[in-house]
């Protein structure tokens, strides 16, 4: 029988356990994108949630503007998702972030060195470095009430209708629409630390790309 190791409750600051970074871009008043680093995101089927703290960029232009682009960066690109840490899209930064060492910046795409790339169907704009590049929209209008209901709690919680899904070919399996689990390294957020994910162990049995033999094999030693 397995030992079981000590235990201890705990009261961590934050839960990030092990979550994608991504990077938000929303559209500004003035119709330029706007580039957001965020934790809080999953998907099911064709929706994503997202969670967003109330006093950045991206809450405010979601509100106004209901598309945006979710991008995800690959493990090697966390200096750039970096660099964007303390940067707020908001002329007027809150004092909060203040105190936090946040400054406002215009251009984050420059800030990130980040290439732009047009959307097909959404007027926020693409990271084309990014491997995968997620458009959406919001899967309805936000109503007063859950503006208020955020308000009150601290932070949103935002669903999105998936549109479209662009994908660089080094991560895809040739002839499907799969991506490679074998070569696609994301970034992830893990306890406030950049990690990379580690080499697949197995499949699930839902699974629609098996893993091959030999690196399964690989995984498992």
């Amino acid at each position: 029988m397995t030992a079981i190791p000590a235990q201890r409750s705990i009261r961590p600051s934050v839960l990030y356990f092990g979550t994608p970074a991504a990077l938000l871009a929303t559209v500004n008043p003035d119709g330029r994108s706007n580039r957001s680093p965020i934790s809080s995101v999953w998907s099911l089927a064709d929706r994503l949630v997202l969670g967003l703290g109330l006093d950045g960029q991206a809450w405010l232009n979601l509100q106004r503007h209901a598309e945006c682009v979710l991008n995800l960066p690959s493990a090697r690109q966390w200096p750039q998702v970096e660099r964007l840490a303390r940067a707020t899209g908001r002329a007027e930064v809150p004092a909060a972030k203040q105190a936090m060492g946040y400054v406002h910046v215009s251009d984050k795409f420059a800030l990130a060195g980040l290439q732009r790339a047009q959307a097909e169907l959404v007027q926020a704009e693409r990271a084309a470095e990014c491997p995968l590049q997620v458009e959406a929209r919001l899967a309805s209008p936000l109503s007063a009430d859950q503006v208020q209901a955020a308000n009150a709690r601290g932070f949103a919680i935002v669903e999105l209708q998936i549109l479209r899904v662009h994908a660089h070919e080094d991560i895809t399996v040739p002839g499907s629409q799969h991506v490679d689990t074998q070569a696609w390294q994301p970034l992830i957020y893990l306890f406030r630390h950049y990690c990379s994910t580690s080499l697949p162990m197995a499949a699930n049995f839902r699974a629609e790309q098996p893993l091959t033999t030999t690196f399964a094999q690989e995984a498992s030693t």
